[in-house]
């Protein structure tokens, strides 16, 4: 094999081939000639790819490699990292988009002849986009100059680095760095030359901003832990927070945004989501990620790149100014260097701040920044990190001038920065704290705040109040009123949350619709906002959280809704005492000749079939595990592009059909579901096993009914450290002719709809309950 030759791991493999990597492992397993691992651990070896291609294309399981995929695999297997090797490859796609006919002539030449000519043609444009870099300065993306210490500063994709804002925060003594990205010698261009064509071939189909995004997005998917990303909706969400509100002058409203500052830029996400024209400054503290993040702002300033800013902004379009004509942005300004201790924009008053700071973060320089200039409200506290970068937000704005900051929900209440918040108040700095629902960003488990600040002019009197809006309640499961006996109750989540899982997902369009509407309208809607006056915030605790000043509603929407709450529930109560099975007939166990899942499969009287689907990843709702163990609808979530687990492919999933069951294969229970009119069109979710009966062999309704015996489910399934898997080909069911199996599966239907009666019982007790604890305690109810 050749030295530096591209290496690939089982994942993928199974990326390439389109398959999970169980299929990875079966290969390796089943076949003598699967090529042997060239690197990696003994746990995560790597193969060579070119091996890897042959053996799929001879075992007939691969006819060509896409070509993204190949781009890919030789950035993550490039001799210098993948993150030198995106580094090149954005420079290079800079050149194919700016200068074409100059990369076709620079591409015609031989590898060493191309690779001596691109460092000067790449100078031009870098210089064009990103302005010139002064001699001896130091460029992100270079290499450190002697006598530098730059603590922490690590290449992107090194397993030790921490590129992210929370943990890679670079104390740098010196001033603030050029972040001009350093353009590569021939020495170091010439290995990526063969990843730099395929880089501008696929830029040929899909736009060198489009590509530029896709690779940056594998290397940051691939290294989760190393960065902190703020999602491209809340990006969004927190670029329209900074716009004027609807009541502002109509010329201000109409003027685009002229000045943009992130001081935490990171992946550079909140000034991409910025309508230009806008000049775009940003600081980073990893110079590697710096360099990352100004190649990614100039490759989305105009161009393809623009499509790939989210389906939002693709509708919107680049935005105009008045008069109509189309203006250029400037190229955006990234430097390198601690904010807090090195600004390196101390002379900037921008007309708009996004940040997403790193949080809780002890290491600030406290200390040595007692006496900075900055600290107008008040010294933070060693432990409040977080309202060190409040002021210095602040003191990067204009008067009047607007900024958005993500920050966690402990700064809005914690003692020790009660001061700070005090003054911010009085001063009329803070003008809105909203919470969004936990998973709108990492850390995932928490609902987050975003604080809205406005620079305070000399001579206008302070805002007298704050808004105050709680959205959380947008992600959770909202009651189903219709559902009743029969009837899954609960339907889908309020915005398609789908319980379980490391991250919440919920309807991003309808909390950037309830965020958007409290902060332009300012008005007060029970249980989302409430403009607070000032005076009634400064106590002795100035506690901002929303959630203390906006008391949920009551549940069953007060006393005249517990009223039609209890009367359902009466009529429910009724109808499920119809559906109560008869009394049990005792019989003798019956001996009869049994046959299981796995033989019906092969004999063609059911199919079987694996749910790989997530909410999000298809534009059909899922049936997820947790639909079937809840008799719940099928979860609907907004597309979003997500790949399915295992590496299947997000838009081909497995579509149900009526009298399909569905049988969850984690967690040891017994549950069946039978797919009727209202659930069939969904997508198959992932830990689910499919099987559709040919309905001349096989009744559904007995064949759900036989698949959740206890001792049916026991048999069919093994059990691991943590919990138990089903084997569905092991499940057994009795011979019968069919119309004995319709006599059994009519049974079995009327015990599925008294189950469901019993769970529409269950959530309307558990409502009513509820609602009169509430009503009862907020005087909205007496007792009697």
């Amino acid at each position: 094999m050749p030295e530096n030759a591209t290496e690939v791991t089982a994942a993928g493999i199974a990326r390439l081939a389109g398959v999970g990597r169980a299929a990875v492992s079966n290969w390796r397993r089943r076949y003598a000639d699967f090529p042997q691992p060239v690197g990696g651990t003994g746990t995560s070896p790597s193969f060579a790819l070119a091996e890897v291609e042959q053996w799929l294309r001879d075992q007939g399981k691969l006819a060509e490699v896409p070509l993204r995929e190949r781009v890919w695999q030789a950035v993550a297997g490039h001799p210098a990292g993948a993150g030198r090797a995106l580094i090149h490859v954005g420079c290079a796609l800079l050149l194919v988009r700016d200068r074409p006919t100059a990369w076709l002539e620079l591409a015609a030449a031989p590898d060493e002849r191309m690779a001596a000519l691109l460092p000067q043609a790449m100078e031009h444009v870098l210089t064009a986009r990103l302005g010139p870099a002064a001699d001896g300065v130091h460029r992100a993306g270079a290499p450190e100059p002697t006598g530098v210490h730059t603590a922490g500063a690590q290449e992107p994709g090194d397993d030790h680095a921490a590129g992210s804002r929370e943990s890679a925060r670079v104390h740098t003594a010196s001033a603030p760095e050029s972040a001009r990205v350093h353009t590569p010698t021939a020495q170091d261009l010439l290995p990526s030359v063969p990843l730099l064509r395929a880089a501008a071939e696929l830029a040929a189909g899909i736009g060198a901003g489009q590509a530029f995004e896709f690779l940056l997005g594998r290397q940051l998917d691939a290294n989760p832990r190393q960065y902190t990303l703020t999602p491209p909706q809340l990006a969004e969400l927190m670029v329209d927070l900074a716009e004027p509100p609807k009541d502002a002058d109509r010329a201000a409203r109409e003027q685009p945004v002229r000045s943009v500052l992130d001081p935490a830029a990171g992946t550079g996400a909140l000034l991409r989501a910025v309508g230009g024209p806008a000049a775009l400054y940003a600081q980073e503290a990893d110079p590697a990620l710096a360099a990352l993040t100004a190649l990614r702002l100039a490759l989305a300033a105009e161009g393809p790149g623009r499509a790939a800013e989210g389906p939002r902004r693709a509708a919107e379009g680049p935005r105009r100014p008045a008069d109509g004509a189309h203006r250029a942005a400037p190229g955006p300004t990234v430097r390198t260097g601690d904010t807090l201790r090195a600004d390196a924009f101390p002379e900037l008053a921008a007309d708009t701040v996004l940040c997403h700071p790193p949080f809780n973060e002890r290491n600030w320089g406290h200390d040595e920044l007692a006496y900075d200039p900055r600290w107008e409200y008040g010294l933070p506290a060693r432990t409040e990190s977080e309202l060190a970068w409040v002021q210095h937000v602040l003191a990067r704005l204009r008067d009047g001038g607007t900024a958005v900051l993500l920050m966690p929900p402990a700064a809005a209440s914690r003692r020790s920065g009660r001061r700070i918040r005090a003054g911010l108040l009085r001063r009329g700095a803070l003008r809105a704290v909203i919470a969004l629902p936990a998973g709108a960003a990492p850390p995932y488990g928490i609902p987050l705040h975003l604080w809205i600040l406005c620079k305070p002019e000399p001579g206008v009197r302070p805002a007298a109040d704050l808004l105050l809006a709680d959205t959380s309640d947008l992600s959770g499961p909202a009651p189903d009123a219709s559902a009743g006996p029969g009837r899954p109750p609960g339907g889908k989540a309020a915005g398609g949350k789908t319980p379980g899982g490391g991250r919440e997902r919920f309807d991003w369009l309808a909390v950037r619709s309830a965020v958007l509407d409290a902060w332009r309208d300012r008005a007060d809607v029970e249980g989302v906002s409430r403009v607070v006056p000032v005076i009634e915030l400064l106590d002795d605790d100035v506690d901002l959280a929303p959630a203390r000043h906006l008391p949920r509603p009551a549940s069953g929407g007060g006393a005249s809704g517990l009223g039609e709450v209890r009367e359902r529930l009466t009529e429910t109560l009724r109808l499920t005492t119809g559906l109560v099975p008869p009394a049990a007939s005792p019989a003798e166990p019956a001996h009869r000749p049994l046959t299981t899942v796995g033989e019906l499969a092969r004999a063609g009287a059911l199919f079987l079939h694996s749910g790989t689907a997530v909410p999000g990843s298809t534009a059909a709702p899922v049936l997820t595990e947790h639909d079937v163990l809840t008799g719940a609808a099928p979860t609907a979530l907004p597309p979003t592009g997500e790949e399915a687990p295992g590496g299947a492919a997000a838009d081909d999933p497995v579509l149900l059909e009526p009298g399909d069951v569905v049988v969850p294969v984690l967690g040891g229970g017994t549950a069946a579901r039978v797919v009727d009119a209202a659930t069939a069109g969904a997508a198959l979710g992932r830990n689910l096993q499919l099987l559709r009966p040919d309905p001349a062999a096989v009744d559904p309704w007995f064949l759900a009914g036989f698949l959740r015996g206890t001792a049916n489910h026991r048999q069919a399934s093994s059990y691991a450290s943590t919990a138990a898997r089903l084997d569905a080909r092991r499940l057994q069911l009795p011979r019968m002719p069919l119309a004995e199996q319709q006599r059994y599966g009519e049974r079995f239907r009327e015990l599925a709809a008294f189950e469901d009666a019993l769970r529409t019982a269950g959530r309307l007790g558990g409502q009513l309950v509820q609602g009169m604890y509430d009503g009862l305690t907020d005087g909205t109810v007496t007792p009697g």
